[in-house]
């Protein structure tokens, strides 16, 4: 596949952006005293609308798209689907074997931690959500490198989409590991490095491309990818977001993130 360099640099650097927002989270939390729960609640609920609609109507589309271009219709429509219910059971079984007490998207208020300060076992929770959250990022950063090589906009919509998401995984990987080490150095290098493997994924994506990408390949990427960030948000952004705050907060929060998704997409058609 040729790939000229201005396309290749704009895939790279679109996809260092969504990992590097992990440590944007990272950077909030040392400067805020206690957790604003109703802040963190709209957060969470714009982050879940945001990959809800661009799941759904942009990137599930493409996937339809590319795999009934290579197999012709209902039959690319048919694994287009069983893509995206994979890449939810995926997700799903991810979660299931990650302790909830562990789990880098069970966040949890600031003010609590405090309370654990020095406690080793926050120290593991915080880095073992750094690796959870390496896992979790590597098949991102694939995704947006993979669209951003097939169409500029569609890349942006998701990094950016990606990059709200990770905001609050940087706060869960920093916050736990300040609070038991009383290093913010050793706190933002954990959060930062999670993120970078966003940027692996892109190498790894770029490798990929060059020797087996087609049209079949992206449409099953895609899809996957789609069904992992529904599932990401109705199971853990959303109920978060609920915990945290109102009801109607977490609602209004993600009928923006659907609004703002949907006026960029419309801004870069």
């Amino acid at each position: 596949m040729d790939i000229g360099m201005d396309k290749l640099l704009f895939a790279f650097g679109i996809t260092l952006f969504a990992g590097l927002s992990t440590g944007i989270g990272s950077a909030l939390a040392f400067y805020a005293k206690q957790t604003n729960t109703k802040f963190l609640s709209g957060a969470l609920g714009f982050s879940a609308g945001v990959m809800i609609y661009v799941s759904l109507v942009e990137i599930f589309a493409e996937a339809r798209a590319s795999l009934e271009q290579f197999y012709g219709s209902p039959k690319g429509y048919w694994i287009a689907t069983a893509a995206f219910f994979t890449g939810i059971a995926v997700a799903a079984l991810i979660d299931k074997h990650v302790p909830s007490a562990e789990n880098p998207h069970e966040l949890r208020d600031v003010t609590d931690m405090k309370e654990m300060t020095k406690n080793p076992v926050l120290l593991r929770t915080g880095l073992f959500s750094a690796l959870v959250i390496a896992i979790h990022n590597f098949p991102e950063g694939m995704a947006v490198f993979a669209s951003a090589i097939q169409d500029q906009a569609l890349g942006i919509s998701i990094a950016v989409a990606i990059a709200i998401h990770n905001i609050p995984e940087g706060v869960s990987v920093s916050v736990p590991v300040y609070f038991a080490t009383g290093d913010r150095k050793k706190a933002f290098l954990y959060s930062f490095l999670s993120g970078l493997s966003e940027l692996l994924g892109a190498i790894v994506g770029y490798f990929l491309l060059l020797k087996f990408l087609n049209q079949a390949l992206f449409g099953l990427i895609f899809a996957s990818v789609a069904g992992i960030m529904v599932y990401i948000s109705l199971d853990e952004l959303l109920p978060t977001a609920e915990k945290y705050g109102e009801h109607h907060i977490a609602i209004y929060g993600l009928i923006l993130g659907m609004a703002v998704m949907a006026l960029s997409l419309l801004l870069l058609a």
